[in-house]
């Protein structure tokens, strides 16, 4: 079988189930115990979480691969500014060989060194970013060359917990938690029940085709998210146009290398764009090889994740489109500045 075909009947079976999830129960049990045991150490205290001269809040997901943090991080950090703070970033920096050291860099940075999602969050939301596998150590780094910095957003690291946090907020979209079962037999990274734990439940509607996330748990804040393209600029040379306003064109391709392709070219359905063809790559795909030579249009419309790594290339047909968040309830950040403001470590 075909790595792709591979793929999709494993997506499916985590939504569905299935002859291959069954298949796969033996080995959920296993990431269970995993789980379970990593959490018993920190309750009991035989590990310790690490605890910041400044409050975290960690942005993750049950699901594995995306479910649309980024946007929503950007979002937050940019919010937060506006009423004062002076957030920070720290990611892993996946797809970057980061090293024993982490790494700390503000504005346009390299992303090769830093991982394409710590780039997009620093160029898209002005703030100094760390990578570091370990969360803790990135965020002590941060904090060295940026004493300005008076909170932390995680990008990812739900279930990184060698950083303790003041909030945690999990993104979703309309899979929810699909089967319900963890990997490999399932999608999730733990246990549904961990739902009930968290401060609030995004839900991020943004190419939804009717999938329904199960409800949220008492207690827990819920919040919808749409993502709105702002527009469109041409990779070769930076011109920005409205996305009705794209040049004339016989054959439009969109092109995707994110965790969930298939949102990005539904969003561009709903707003009105034919696609001839549509190619999803692989999650963080490189562009060290460009996929773009050998498409047939006139037109090709990438994400700003995939823009960050691709902007060597010279070809006009290529145009960004960039998104931004935006949520159903206009009183969300100031909820999270709230918690922030009664939780912040002396």
């Amino acid at each position: 079988m075909k790595s792709s075909a591979l793929r999709a009947t494993l997506q499916h079976q985590w939504q569905e189930g299935g002859w291959l999830s069954r298949l796969l129960r033996p080995l959920a049990c296993l990431t269970a115990a995993a789980v379970a045991a990593k959490r018993w150490a920190y309750r009991t205290g035989w590990r310790r979480a690490e605890r910041l001269r400044v409050p975290v809040v960690v942005v993750g997901n049950l699901y594995v691969g995306g479910t649309g943090k980024t946007p929503f991080i950007v979002a937050a950090a940019q919010a937060l500014r506006e009423r004062g703070r002076h957030p920070g970033i720290v990611s892993r920096g996946y797809g970057a060989s980061i090293g024993p050291a982490p790494r700390v860099g503000c504005g346009s940075i390299d992303p090769a060194a830093f991982g394409d999602e710590p780039a997009l969050i620093a160029r898209q939301a002005g703030v100094p970013v760390a990578v570091h596998p370990r969360r803790a150590a990135a965020a002590r780094a941060l904090l060295e060359q940026h004493p300005e910095v008076d909170v932390i957003l995680s990008d990812d690291g739900l279930q990184h917990l060698g950083l303790a946090r003041d909030v945690e907020i999990v993104v979703q979209d309309e899979r929810g938690i699909g089967n319900g079962l963890l990997l490999p037999a399932g999608p999730l990274r733990e246990p549904a029940s961990k739902l009930g734990d968290v401060d609030a439940i995004v839900t991020n509607r943004s190419g939804a085709r009717g999938g329904r996330p199960p409800a949220t748990p008492p207690g827990v804040r819920a919040v919808d998210m749409d993502l709105v393209i702002d527009g469109v600029r041409r990779l070769a040379d930076g011109e920005w146009r409205a996305l009705q306003a794209l040049p004339p064109a016989r054959r439009i391709a969109a092109v995707a290398g994110i965790g969930n392709p298939s949102r990005f070219f539904e969003t561009l359905r709903r707003a009105g764009i034919h696609l001839d063809a549509a190619l999803g790559l692989p999650d963080h795909y490189d562009y060290a090889d460009s996929p773009f030579a050998a498409i047939d249009a006139d037109l090709i419309l990438i994400t700003d994740k995939d823009a960050v790594k691709c902007s060597f290339l010279d070809d006009p047909r290529v145009w960004v489109v960039s998104v931004s968040a935006h949520l159903s309830d206009p009183t969300f950040f100031d909820w999270l500045e709230t918690r922030l403001h009664g939780r912040t470590p002396a």
